[in-house]
């Protein structure tokens, strides 16, 4: 699957399917569809082995007591890949993009409340072939994380989201040291069974089943859906650093999660204080929007655009 035409309209309703509920059974997807449980799975299966796609369960950061920081390094071209890899390998890292031209690493490190920065103030100083490093700490999401690319999330009817949607309750359900080994196994494979999660774990199934909807009703747990953003048309992206000021920058940040061009809206510390993660179909629908939509909108003050070769991690701390 390398290019769109190899998603057909199921593809793109399963795909949607799973980002409104990760761990939906394919009976219950089938049904909202419309076909078998046999044909769901074939599909899925699919999907993993010739487009990438991949569920994951990732602990919200704000809720798992972890600051994330938005790091840039310039590095030469002859190091970049060598770094990029480190980079990949880290467990405390996601996100990993090559960006401007193959001489920008763009990373989000993560780093629990209280504790040194040891990736930040050690590792990447010294690390040969970088000639410059900026942190930015992530301060609020106002689109991404749960919240999909709307260009891969406007396949479904509502009535059909609905039947999808995981059962909602109150909870404060907060994430411990006990749940460590779910919340790992959940990084790797997002769909893993009941039953292979009770052997992970040492609890029974009905204890995993109960756990996750605990988290989850709780937005301590969430799920994603990975998969190449150029199968939905999308074979242009880049990282927009943004400038507003302090008194517009909400209003622009949430008017920003509304545009389908954006996957991702936040706001950060730093000379730029907001960014995005913009995709588009080619350069010029990636011009027009900077132009026109983006440009249109008179609280921003600069915009700095920097082109994403590869994305080498994607949403889990975990490398597949």
């Amino acid at each position: 699957m390398q290019n769109q035409a190899m998603l057909d309209d199921l593809d793109h309703a399963l795909v949607h399917a799973l980002q409104v509920d990760g761990r939906a059974p394919f009976a219950r997807i089938g049904t909202v569809l419309g076909v078998s449980t046999q044909t769901v799975a074939r599909r899925y299966r699919r999907l993993r082995a010739e487009a990438g796609l991949r569920v994951v369960g990732l602990a919200a950061p704000h809720r798992a007591g972890q600051m994330q920081w938005l790091v840039r390094l310039t590095v030469v071209p002859a190091v970049a890949q060598r770094v990029a890899d480190a980079l990949v390998r880290r467990t405390d890292t996601t996100w990993v993009k090559l960006a401007g031209g193959g001489t920008e690493i763009c990373v989000i490190v993560h780093s629990a409340n209280g504790t040194e920065h040891g990736l930040l103030l050690h590792d990447i100083p010294r690390t040969t072939g970088i000639t410059a490093v900026s942190a930015h700490q992530l301060l609020h999401l106002y689109h991404g994380g749960p919240a999909a690319w709307l260009g891969r999330a406007e396949v479904l009817t509502d009535a059909q989201r609905r039947q999808l949607e995981p059962e909602s309750r109150a909870t404060t359900a907060e994430a411990t040291a006990a749940d460590e080994p779910l919340l790992t196994a959940l990084q790797r494979d997002g769909r893993l069974g009941q039953t292979e999660l009770a052997a992970v774990t040492g609890w029974s199934a009905a204890t995993v089943a109960r756990r996750i909807a605990d988290l989850r009703a709780a937005e301590t747990l969430y799920f994603d859906v990975e998969i190449d953003a150029r199968l939905f048309g999308a074979t242009t992206q880049a990282l927009l650093w943004m400038a507003a000021a302090p008194a517009d920058l909400d209003a622009v940040a949430t008017e920003l999660a509304t545009h389908r061009e954006l996957a991702v809206v936040a706001a950060t510390t730093g000379p730029t204080n907001l960014l995005a993660h913009a995709l588009c179909a080619d350069p010029p629908a990636l011009h027009r929007y900077l132009t026109h939509r983006l440009g249109s909108l008179p609280g921003i003050r600069s915009c700095e655009t920097a082109p994403v070769l590869r994305t080498l991690k994607a949403a889990s701390p975990l490398s597949r």
